[in-house]
């Protein structure tokens, strides 16, 4: 028997990581790559666009946090209203899973800020570097001027444009225009520097040197999309009936006469995949849906004269029974659902109040004893107006919690100048004579209303101190 040695098991030892191989997608042209293209254009429209939008002398869309306010055009939600943030996050959720179930990963390949921003990297790169074929003979050559050249032209474009999403992101949370100012004059505060270059290096590593990593390793969706799909979701997929066995003909050659499917093996919807899947490998967690490898098939079959479809949108049914069910019970369930949450949303949302009301008691003492002999409270009142008008509220004591009191409002109280989006801190004063009732604690309620629209109102409850007799 053969003894064994440590060099033996080095000389067997395998990796079972594969190393990364860099993906060189293929420009490609077609339906589904306009479809793509107008979906980058228009949402790299309205992030790098939003910010510079004004409304009503402000900036539309502005997340104040040191304020503690979202605009968001003519609505201001306050941290109270933290309810429709949650509701909005719920809505998208459920989007996401309807959309799923019925066209499979179509928020992927046409709306992931992944996908989008690494379209625009890669359309940098081939503006820079050229096409496939060239970026790939330039990263196999030696250094010389040219790939110098083209390499710090690629790297100037991607770390600008990275600069300025991370601009752009942060100028959603401060005012873009005096952001701007700050940066122009090199006046930028310690936090807004630290998130423009935090933001700026995440979409440079994610959309340029990442990429389709991003999806394959990180993103958490391609791992439980599996749950939401089903036979009757529509996926792409290549028609291996009609296209296998592949290889290569001739120019008018019938294909069964020469006992090959429709399939050419010309490779192209690998090329294309930005991903660097082969689609005819069947349905796999890296593919984003993009559906670049249809516009890629389709134009080899036009080109040899072929039907188009051999790769294409589609579901299992479809392509194992010739039919397929949109509406199935998790479609309805899903639809049911959102329909139900956007509804009740924006029901909520009509019916915000526009006007709320806080009350605070004196934290440095309870009452005072007056030379009158009355007793008073001191209240601290926080009237936020929600609204997009400024306000004159006038407040007082809400009469069906003090008919049975003695109560009174201090008479000088005067109306109060509220402007819109702000919170007015206004201390007013609650007294009532010495014995004319024997509780210590008595309840209370304050109400505000404009003076300019008796409509907006609000109420809020407090507690009357007095000393025990």
């Amino acid at each position: 028997m053969t003894q064994s040695t440590a060099s033996d098991f080095d000389d067997q030892e395998t990796s079972y990581y594969e190393a990364h191989r860099k993906v060189y997608p293929r420009d490609i042209n077609g339906r589904f790559a306009n479809l793509r293209k107008i979906a980058a254009w228009v949402l790299l429209g309205i992030f790098y666009g939003l910010p510079w939008l004004r409304w009503h002398g402000r900036q539309a869309i502005l997340f104040d946090l040191p304020a503690r306010q979202f605009h968001i055009f003519s609505l201001t939600l306050w941290p109270q209203d933290f309810i429709f943030l949650t509701w909005l996050l719920v809505i998208a959720a459920l989007s996401l899973f309807f959309f799923t179930a019925v066209a499979g990963r179509l928020w992927c390949g046409y709306a992931c800020p992944q996908t989008v921003w690494t379209e625009v990297f890669i359309w940098m790169e081939r503006i820079t570097e050229g096409d496939r074929s060239r970026r790939m003979k330039l990263d196999a050559a030696p250094w010389s001027g040219d790939k110098l050249a083209r390499k710090g032209a690629k790297q100037f474009l991607w770390v600008a444009f990275s600069l300025l999403t991370g601009f752009t992101f942060v100028g959603f949370f401060t005012p873009i225009e005096e952001l701007g100012g700050l940066a122009l004059h090199a006046e930028l505060g310690p936090w807004e520097t630290f998130w423009i270059f935090f933001y700026g290096f995440a979409t440079y590593g994610n959309a340029g040197f990442l990429r389709e990593q991003v999806c394959r390793y990180m993103c958490p969706y391609a791992r439980f999309q599996s749950a939401m799909f089903d036979r009757n979701t529509l996926i792409i997929t290549y028609d291996a009936e009609r296209g296998d066995p592949r290889g290569g003909r001739r120019r008018g050659e019938n294909p069964r006469d020469a006992g090959l499917g429709d399939c050419t093996d010309c490779t192209l919807c690998v090329q294309v995949c930005p991903t660097g899947i082969d689609i005819r490998s069947g349905l796999q967690s890296d593919c984003i849906a993009c559906a670049a490898c249809i516009d890629a098939c389709d134009s080899v079959m036009d080109r040899i004269g072929y039907a188009r479809g051999l790769v294409r949108y589609t579901t299992q049914n479809s392509l194992d029974h010739g039919r397929s069910h949109i509406l199935r019970p998790r479609v309805i369930v899903y639809f049911t659902l959102l329909a139900s949450l956007c509804s009740g949303f924006a029901l909520a949302l009509a019916r915000r109040a526009p006007v709320a009301l806080d009350v605070l008691h004196d934290r440095n003492s309870l009452y005072r004893v007056l030379d009158s002999g009355e007793i008073e409270n001191v209240y601290l009142l926080k009237i936020m107006n929600k609204d997009g008008t400024a306000h004159r509220f006038q407040v007082r004591l809400d009469p069906r919690h003090t008919a049975n009191t003695t109560l009174q409002l201090d008479p000088s109280t005067p109306p109060f100048d509220v402007p819109d989006g702000t919170v007015f801190n206004a201390a007013v004063r609650v007294r009532r004579p010495a014995h004319a009732d024997d509780r210590s604690i008595t309840p209370l309620r304050f109400a505000i209303e404009a003076v300019d629209a008796p409509t907006l109102r609000a109420d809020a409850e407090a507690r009357f101190f007095a000393p025990r007799e």
